[in-house]
């Protein structure tokens, strides 16, 4: 099992690697597997690339997000401009349903609200936000609402799970309460934790997920 020094160092190999961030910008803290970030940079597109970047390292079980997004004078953007620009991106995203969410930006901290039908609806909101400048961050809370049956939920999950390579479906166990899925069991990364939570979520049908993995790194003998 890594230590949290040799975890830090993989972090810090790993955010060094990446093209689209500076990882002088960015410091790192690390306390028993929990990988705490903080820094400045100049868009929220790099904050999101340095966190899913930390979370392909194995030995990290969580990370904490402190990581301010600060544009130059020259980048700056009232909140009427982000918000004319989010509703263009809508516009040209055919993902994105525009008509069914609202939006809101305060401080250039952006608002989704609504309904959707899937899970990719709601996720293609937030990518196409992601990249626009003037954003410091986005609380989605766009909800779903679809008519598929709560009883086929769970058919459909298994079989997502089945269908994906790096899941271990037979360590997953399953609990459905109408909209809701609980997941239990063991995966071996927060990349894979949060695969199952992802696939879980873009079954018909599924308007919430408990995500209760746990994660057991693999031991390596020598």
């Amino acid at each position: 099992m890594k230590t949290d020094v040799e975890i830090k160092e993989d972090v810090l190999d790993e955010l060094a690697w990446q093209p689209s961030i500076d990882e002088t910008q960015i410091g790192v803290i690390v306390e028993n597997g929990v990988v705490t970030l903080s820094g400045v940079v100049n868009n929220y597109s790099k904050k999101l690339a340095a966190e899913k970047a930390v979370k392909n390292v194995e030995g990290v079980k969580a990370v904490a997000e402190d990581i301010e997004v600060l544009y130059g004078i020259s980048y700056k953007k009232t909140d009427k401009e982000i918000a004319k620009a989010i509703v263009n991106a809508f516009e040209w995203n055919s993902s994105v349903p525009e008509e069914e969410i609202s939006i809101k930006v305060e401080n250039g901290w952006v608002f989704l609200s609504g309904e959707v039908q899937w899970m990719y609806q709601k996720n293609a909101a937030r990518n196409a936000i992601k990249n626009l400048l003037g954003v410091k961050g986005v609380s989605n809370s766009i909800k779903l609402e679809n008519n598929i049956e709560p009883k086929e939920v769970k058919d459909r999950i298994k079989k997502a799970f089945h269908r994906m390579a790096t899941l271990d479906s037979n360590a997953i166990t399953l609990e459905t309460h109408g909209h809701a899925v609980t997941l239990r069991g063991k995966v071996h990364s927060i990349k894979e934790k949060e695969d199952a939570e992802t696939a879980a979520y873009n079954a018909p049908g599924v308007y919430d997920v408990k995500n209760e993995l746990k994660i057991e790194y693999r031991t390596e003998y020598a």
